[in-house]
């Protein structure tokens, strides 16, 4: 893609899963990247794959915490010489009945998937700012932001609460250059969906889903999320502003 060579990307939520898989396709486009995961040791294993393919540097955060939050950038700054695109992708999902959510429960979904975002988000934000050379942050979202699922009451809140922040940041920071978007996977085959699959002790729901709810038959890959997040950090998305692109197979698209 155009203009990602040399561009230096922040990846919260970099260690496994979607967020592994953008920190690999950044690196295959010869950008340079910074990962941070709450795990010390994933951190450690993501760099030591993440090194050969190129650029890579990371350290252990929780974007919840400010303190941790403000770290991170400094490093990643630090690293990297700069920041030109965030992808904000850390987070975390449960399933849950409405009625057995507590309010420990609801505040920690919050915590970790808007607070976190909001924190990264303005951090970076404001880097972007005194650099004066503009940006892209990407905030990780998800159908369940678009449309209600059941049992997940809070996770859905939590998504659907950064499109709006997210649409809101591009109004406000537009003007100074930082564009700022939105991705909205749907099913997709990552660690943490297959914990919440086995959980359910049914062999047959991910067929069974893939049945009654995702048209191109097949579930998602964080290759297919990952080629989004290189898409919209790019020079080939720089007039896409305040946007929210779903992967998800066709599955809102179904009646």
């Amino acid at each position: 893609m155009r203009g990602l060579g040399g561009k230096r990307v922040l990846i919260t939520g970099g260690t496994s899963g979607i967020g592994l898989a953008a920190a690999r396709r950044f690196l295959e486009e010869s950008a340079r990247v910074f990962v941070v995961g709450r795990n010390p040791d994933k951190v450690a294993a993501a760099l030591a794959e993440l090194r050969p393919l190129g650029d890579a540097a990371g350290m252990p955060g929780d974007v919840s915490r400010e303190a941790d939050v403000a770290a991170m950038v400094e490093a990643a700054a630090s690293a990297l010489g700069g920041i030109d695109a965030l992808a904000n992708n850390a987070g975390t999902a449960w399933r849950e009945p409405f009625l057995e959510i507590t309010p420990d429960h609801w505040d920690r979904m919050i915590e970790n998937n808007l607070r976190g975002m909001f924190l990264a988000a303005q951090a970076v934000s404001r880097l972007m700012i005194a650099q004066g050379t503009g940006g892209t942050i990407i905030n990780m979202s998800s159908t369940n932001g678009i449309a209600g699922e059941g049992e997940y009451a809070h996770y859905n809140a939590s998504k659907g609460g950064v499109l709006l922040l997210t649409r809101t940041m591009a109004v406000e920071l537009g003007p100074r250059g930082i564009r700022v978007n939105a991705l909205c996977p749907g099913y997709i085959r990552t660690p943490l969906n297959e914990t919440i699959s086995d959980a359910l002790d049914d062999a047959d729901f991910e067929a069974d889903y893939i049945r009654g709810h995702i048209p191109l038959g097949r579930v998602g890959t964080v290759e297919d999320v990952a080629a989004a997040y290189a898409f919209l950090a790019s020079d080939d998305g720089a007039f896409i502003n305040g946007a929210e692109i779903v992967i998800d197979g066709g599955q809102l698209a179904l009646m």
